[in-house]
């Protein structure tokens, strides 16, 4: 097993009850990592608390990307719990689509709404800026570097139909990615992003079979992704063996662009 430099790290990961953050959970776990969990459910939340507890060292806090002083306070929490926090994975998201303006039968039948642009561009887009900033802060006054990490995804590099919020998220996800690296590295701080094409999660669990094969059709390799793919992706950029590897996107999409 090659050594990843992650045994005895804190790694802070958002939206850690489910899909994703779960998967990356585990996987940093397995390493040896301390994992701090934050989520907006709390049922699911302690959940994760007991089977990563189970497996390692864990805790859960119920909080709210979007809410600048519950990140704040959770922040210090976790550095007065664990003594620092090594890694920051963004990964905290949620979906509201809608057209712009959707045109039927000769007639404007609907738009997106202001409650849906709010609510993607407050957890996706300002959530991950209110824990980098909480996360950054507590890196550079401890002087020892870090890694920060955020999931974008590969609609913020090539749009995507009736994702008007989401795509203006994810796309400004890179962006703050390649500035905080432009920022950070003078402290040690690595950061880079994560883009995932179609992956099997809860969300597309719901999706209508046509639609999903429509995806898979569109990924050269053949299949969805699965959150441990995206989680090895982490694990990478967080590990040693990523340590000159900043301010890039790295796309976990099994070839969807190319295949689009």
């Amino acid at each position: 097993m090659i050594e990843t430099g992650l045994r005895g790290k804190v790694v802070l990961v958002t939206g850690c009850a489910s899909g994703i953050g779960l998967a990356a959970a585990r996987r940093f776990s397995a390493e040896g990592a301390a994992i701090a969990g934050w989520d907006v459910n709390a049922e699911r939340g302690k959940q994760f608390e007991a089977a990563i507890s189970a497996e390692g060292q864990a805790a859960f806090w119920n909080v709210d990307v979007s809410d600048a002083g519950a990140v704040n306070a959770a922040a210090g929490e976790v550095v007065e719990r664990f003594g620092g926090i090594d890694v920051l994975i963004n990964n905290a998201g949620i979906l509201r689509d809608a057209q712009l303006v959707k045109y039927k039968d000769g007639a404007v039948a609907g738009t997106m709404e202001d409650e849906a642009w709010n609510a993607v561009i407050g957890v996706n887009l300002r959530g991950v800026f209110n824990c980098g900033r909480a996360v950054a802060k507590h890196m550079v006054e401890r002087q020892r570097g870090g890694v920060i990490l955020s999931a974008a995804s590969v609609v913020g590099l090539y749009g995507n139909f009736g994702q008007s919020n989401y795509v203006a998220a994810k796309a400004g996800v890179i962006g703050m990615t390649k500035v905080w690296a432009r920022e950070l590295g003078r402290h040690r701080i690595r950061v880079n992003a994560v883009a995932p094409g179609f992956i099997s999660t809860g969300m597309t669990e719901t999706m209508p079979e046509k639609v999903l094969a429509t995806m898979v059709q569109h990924t050269p390799i053949g299949r969805l992704g699965t959150p441990e793919d995206v989680a090895e992706a982490y694990v990478w950029l967080a590990s040693d063996a990523a340590s000159f590897i900043h301010g890039t996107v790295l796309s976990v999409d099994g070839g969807v662009v190319t295949g689009t």
